[in-house]
């Protein structure tokens, strides 16, 4: 399980997270919705080790690891998909996926490609073709198993419906739900509030580098109102 409490970073004298708190338990999906600039992606890389706190607490599994650096955090079982992906291009989407195994053993790496060739069978259909002329939604669904590959117990996915089409968005999406439902912990910050909340089981609303709405997916569908008042329509698709 990972937990953040109270976290604050600054970059610099500007304050970015200003005493965030969420969390993400096992075979759930933790929503973190918010508007450009208000803290969400900050949140995600101090979680991961990439930027540092200023004061605040992260544990994973009941254990600190606030300011450990961020290859051990992935040793620990804490793995981060970025936004825009970041595939290597010119690599081969199995040599990809092999890098991303570079903390598992051999035998590992190999069930965990295994799995991921599963739950994707286009990667496994595109294994050997550069990862820089996959689709936009197969570049993320490469980012999802990349991840895999160091056998994860957390996951935190910045943006993973960015830039995508329509009916692309709901399959990576849906590709989290599933992920999810293998027992990964998963953390995903999005913007797309409406698609985000059908796959969500918590959600929290992050305003100016602040907590402003804390509670269930349940209770977020049944109050849009709320959410709308935090992000405005334009975090909404139109339908």
């Amino acid at each position: 399980m990972l937990e953040i409490r109270d976290l604050v970073v600054h970059y610099g004298k500007v304050l970015a997270v200003d005493g965030v708190s969420a969390s993400a338990s096992p075979g759930r999906v933790t929503l973190v919705l918010g508007a450009n600039g208000a803290g969400k992606t900050t949140t995600l890389r101090a979680a991961a080790g990439l930027v540092r706190a200023t004061s605040g607490t992260v544990t994973l599994d009941g254990r600190d690891i606030t300011g450990e650096a961020a290859h051990r955090i992935v040793r620990r079982g804490l793995a981060m998909v970025p936004e825009g992906r970041r595939v290597f291009a010119p690599l081969l989407v199995e040599e990809n996926l092999t890098l991303g195994g570079y903390t598992a053993s051999r035998k590992q790496a190999e069930e965990n490609r295994a799995k991921v060739y599963e739950m994707f069978p286009i990667l496994a259909d595109r294994r050997r073709k550069p990862a820089g002329l996959l689709s936009g939604g197969e570049q993320q669904m490469l980012a999802f198993g990349r991840a895999l590959m160091s056998s994860p117990r957390v996951m935190l996915l910045d943006e993973p419906s960015m830039g995508l089409a329509p009916t692309m968005v709901e399959q990576v999406l849906g590709a989290v739900r599933r992920i999810a439902d293998t027992g990964v912990a998963m953390l995903v910050v999005e913007q797309n509030a409406d698609v985000g909340l059908e796959i969500a089981d918590e959600v929290v609303a992050v305003a100016r580098g602040e907590v402003v709405f804390s509670g269930s997916a349940e209770q977020a569908r049944s109050d849009m109102s709320v959410v709308h008042a935090f992000l405005g329509e334009s975090a909404f698709e139109r339908q």
